[in-house]
């Protein structure tokens, strides 16, 4: 899975979906109700940082697909809603084996 530039985006959409996740439950639960003004500082970081791989993930398997603009912007706003990345999992699945066939 790691081979390939999709099988790369993947994985890292599949984290950044999860550090998304893990950081509203932080933003919302730890800080808001329980008051600690620190609980977002290093899953923020997290999550930045993987947004940014995200990002480069998804350049580099735009340039190996053949993917256009839109497709690429596309699956870009699939990162900003945080369980949608689970729902295009399949899609991408596919989307590897189209570019990237693996001999048999």
């Amino acid at each position: 899975m790691l081979n390939s530039p999709i099988g790369r985006l993947r994985v890292i959409s599949i984290l950044e979906a999860l550090s998304f996740i893990y950081l509203l439950f932080c933003s919302i639960y730890l800080k808001r109700m329980m008051g600690d003004d620190s609980a977002i500082r290093v899953p923020g970081m997290i999550h930045g940082v993987l947004f940014c791989v995200y990002c480069m993930a998804l350049y580099q398997a735009m340039e190996k697909a053949g993917w256009t603009i839109k497709t690429a912007f596309l699956i870009f706003l699939t990162s900003l809603v945080p369980i949608v990345p689970f729902f295009i999992e399949g899609w991408l699945k596919k989307e590897d084996h189209r570019a990237c066939p693996r001999p048999e």
